[in-house]
């Protein structure tokens, strides 16, 4: 997850903020695996894209992720707004694969 607070025109680059989190599949609320702002966000966002990681922005939620320890479950405070990411993810993974193009057609 990454985010921007406070987004203006002016600001490119970087995100600010990214926050990783991992399915507890043994039923355990979801944890925070990983947050950084700056460099530290860009390389959170670097491995997963690398590991085909679906990422949502979220500059709110982030904040509020950010705030737990890593290795800490996410509080059942923020579970529904993880709950509605968690979604995403697993309806992004299941779409098929977009085939590409054949420019020849």
């Amino acid at each position: 997850m990454a985010g921007h607070p406070g987004d203006t025109d002016e600001q490119q680059g970087p995100p600010a903020l990214a926050v990783a989190l991992r399915d507890q599949a043994e039923g355990g609320n979801p944890r925070v695996t990983a947050a950084g702002r700056g460099a530290l966000a860009e390389q959170i966002l670097e491995i997963a894209f690398a590991r085909g990681v679906k990422v949502r922005e979220d500059a709110e939620l982030a904040e509020i992720l950010a705030a737990i320890e890593v290795d800490s479950e996410v509080p059942v405070e923020a579970l529904a707004a993880v709950a509605e990411i968690l979604s995403y993810v697993y309806r992004a993974n299941a779409a098929p694969a977009a085939e590409p193009e054949d420019p020849a057609r």
